[in-house]
């Protein structure tokens, strides 16, 4: 059995998209980290950098158990356990690596300061709101050039769609539009029919 260890936000939301994609059953143990649970000395055994999203799998590689931090590792991880959303080798495997890693480096940590910045800041900070949101408006026009005329950011649907996808999500904390971005916008709607999409983006309940 896996354990993910969880909360409401895109890089755990990664990780219940990819559990539902690949159909691996797990339990879903809560951290609250709005209550500083990540640093509960429990939960650090397992993250030692006191972050959400973090993996526990009883039946790891040679039958022994196995934790796992950090989304973008959870998702590899995943994907070889299975074989399944990331190519072995060759050239289609380091497409998919690099658009994974375009999320984890940028994709993903420039926008939450654009959360940040526009929603949580305790006073407004013109530069950083413009520099941020700037930012945010560039990775989405890399994103949209990427999908031109294609369905998923590598070519096949892969873990870079699903690494990507919870933070597109929240394309409005971002002051992004999507349909100024029509490629994104076509590819953000297809993956928001598929059922394990909808089902892993609600978890935690």
């Amino acid at each position: 059995m896996i354990t993910l260890y969880t909360w409401g936000t895109p890089n755990g939301r990664k990780i219940s998209i990819a559990l539902e994609e690949l159909g691996l059953a797990y339990d879903v143990k809560t951290v609250n980290i709005g209550e500083n649970e990540q640093f509960s000395p429990e939960f650090l055994a397992i993250s030692p950098n006191n972050k959400i999203p973090a993996l526990v799998d009883a039946d790891g590689p040679g039958g022994k158990a196995i934790s796992v931090f950090e989304s973008g590792a959870i998702l590899v991880y995943l994907a070889e356990k299975t074989g399944k959303l990331l190519p072995s080798e060759g050239a289609a495997r380091f497409e998919v690596l690099q658009w994974l890693m375009f999320q984890m480096g940028g994709f993903g940590p420039f926008l939450g300061q654009a959360h940040h910045f526009n929603r949580f800041a305790p006073e407004t900070v013109p530069y950083a709101q413009k520099r941020y949101n700037d930012e945010a408006q560039r990775l989405y026009g890399v994103l949209n050039s990427a999908l031109e005329g294609k369905d998923f950011v590598a070519g096949e649907f892969s873990i870079a769609d699903i690494a990507l996808y919870p933070w597109a999500a929240r394309h409005e904390w971002q002051n992004v539009k999507l349909a100024d971005f029509p490629n994104v916008q076509r590819w953000f709607d297809a993956l928001s029919k598929r059922p394990a999409f909808v089902k892993g983006m609600g978890v935690p309940a």
